[in-house]
């Protein structure tokens, strides 16, 4: 595990939810179109492994995004993510209701997010977290930040964060070997 703070370790290990932004931290932020006005986007393997871990570990998992696309549903789906809120230009609301319906606190709560939009959940989160890539004005208020871009395994690198923090990293390996 990387060497971290012990107020640090205290903060991951309160985590029972992880809410993540969409495009720049699931995607690595780009967006492509055909002529016909198709979306594409490019998820990371590696991320959807270590969200379906985490879920399996009893740790939930959300995603607000301010954008609107059906492969997001898609591909949240697929990973059995329940919580999907999409199209909010305004996040608090999204993250509210989930921590309603999971009757958490904030600070039960992880965010990852990489531009301005994800400030206020960041500043809400008990866990704030920054993707390598991310703007440069959100840095002063992440916790943590990533190694990696978004969209490139920045999100399983969080995923094993916290089942390393929360004691549940070598249990999941030895599933493997």
């Amino acid at each position: 595990m990387l060497e971290l703070s012990a107020e640090l370790i205290e903060k991951i290990r309160k985590l029972k939810l992880l809410t993540l932004d969409v495009d720049g931290v699931l995607t690595d932020g780009r967006l492509f179109f055909d002529y016909q006005g198709n979306e594409y986007k490019s998820f990371h393997a590696r991320d959807g492994h270590g969200l379906k871990l985490l879920q399996r570990s009893g740790v939930a998992v959300a995603v607000i995004s301010g954008r609107d696309s059906p492969l997001v549903n898609q591909r949240m789906q697929s990973l059995g993510v329940e919580y999907v809120y999409q199209g909010c230009e305004d996040k608090r609301a999204a993250f509210a209701d989930v921590l309603s319906k999971l009757n958490l606190k904030p600070e039960q709560a992880a965010y990852v997010g990489d531009d301005v939009l994800d400030l206020p959940l960041m500043r809400q989160a008990g866990f704030a977290v920054a993707v390598r890539d991310a703007n440069f004005a959100i840095l002063p208020y992440a916790d943590w930040q990533t190694l990696t871009p978004g969209g490139l395994g920045a999100v399983r690198e969080v995923c094993d964060l916290i089942l390393q923090a929360q004691g549940g990293f070598e249990t999941m390996l030895r599933d493997y070997l």
